[in-house]
């Protein structure tokens, strides 16, 4: 903590002249499957554009239930995707989609899907960010917490609401 307040994170060096945009997809359900399987098929829809992706995980079990659900969340899908070890700093990878957790940089992509409560370190690094948020009162708040901090930094951000799924 600073004498002015805490000391500022990782977005608050972001700068206002970067290009990057953070979308909120704000679903209707509240509860944290709902939240995963959007992921998915956001990191489904990226790949197919040809996109890579990055999602970032809140922990080793969220990220071994991503990686299941990316074979399962919808029939007939395949998503190509690598799990990638925790700690690797500066990690490589040539799978279009990786899915990581903790403060490890993980390899360039387009976008970053982030299912954590906190924004990652490495977080201005990515030129798209996507926060999926659900409707229980603690995703909301904590939702709001990332799009004041995103705001702050002088990320562009577009909110999408998501009714329920089909």
């Amino acid at each position: 903590m600073t004498a002015a307040g805490p000391a500022p994170g990782p977005v608050e060096h972001m700068s206002l002249a970067e290009p990057g945009r953070v979308d909120f997809y704000v679903l209707a359900a509240a509860d944290a499957a709902a939240r995963l399987r959007y992921a998915c098929r956001l990191a489904e829809k990226a790949w197919r554009l040809r996109h890579r992706v990055h999602l970032h995980a809140a922990s080793a079990g969220q990220a071994a239930q991503l990686d299941d659900l990316l074979w399962t969340f919808r029939q007939g899908s395949f998503v190509p995707h690598e799990v990638l070890a925790a700690g690797a700093a500066g990690a490589t990878s040539s799978s279009p989609v990786t899915i990581g957790h903790g403060p490890a940089s993980p390899p360039a992509a387009d976008l970053l899907v982030n299912l954590a409560d906190e924004l990652p370190e490495f977080v201005a690094a990515f030129p798209r960010v996507a926060e999926i948020i659900d409707e229980t009162g603690t995703g909301r708040q904590l939702g709001r917490e990332r799009f004041r901090r995103y705001r702050q930094a002088g990320r562009a951000i577009e909110t999408h609401e998501i009714g329920a799924e089909p």
